[in-house]
């Protein structure tokens, strides 16, 4: 299970990228996500704080259809030490009902410190990257992009259940999930 291999340092790394989708959007970014030096750089976009898109259909259109993964970047990067990536959603597949909460749109583990510092993010992908794409009328999302170190000698697997889904079933949520909190 991913829980039995992340008993990880969180290293203040974490960064949100929000959708504002509709007017219940809030007037605050969450202050635990919005710092860290962790670089996100789409095409267009570059992200080093929190950000809210702007209901601009052109760019939610390229974030969710036409461009791939960011590139990631983390100055901070520590030589010798190994890293995982996660991305979720915690409002799936709605901020007012979210069942599948913590949805896994993206994870990588095992990367090298030095290639993250470089920008150059390689490491064993876990779960392909899946753009941003909230269910129209859902509400606002939040999506997480968050930089762990990984525990040397500590592989981060996942489980069979884990694998077959990307949202957080009941049945492996306190497990799972837990360290996102």
């Amino acid at each position: 299970m991913i829980c039995a291999a992340f008993l990880l340092t969180l290293l203040c790394i974490v960064e949100l990228h929000v959708v504002e989708t509709s007017k219940d959007a809030p007037d605050y970014l969450e202050p635990f996500f919005c710092h860290g030096g962790l670089e996100v750089i789409y095409p267009e976009l570059d992200v080093d704080k929190c950000l809210i898109i702007s209901k601009d259909r052109k760019l939610r259109e390229k974030i969710s259809r036409t461009w791939k993964a960011p590139e990631i970047h983390f100055p901070g990067a520590k030589k010798g030490k190994l890293y995982v990536l996660v991305m979720v959603d915690p409002d799936a597949p709605s901020r007012a009902k979210p069942t599948s909460a913590y949805w896994r749109h993206w994870l990588v583990v095992n990367i090298e410190g030095n290639d993250l510092k470089k920008g150059k993010m390689r490491g064993k992908i876990l779960t392909e990257y899946d753009p941003p794409t909230p269910p129209q009328k859902s509400g606002f999302h939040r999506y997480q992009i968050m930089l762990f170190e990984q525990l040397p000698h500590t592989p981060v697997l996942l489980s069979d259940e884990e694998k077959s889904s990307r949202g957080n079933p009941s049945t492996h949520t306190k497990h799972t999930f837990v360290f996102f909190f």
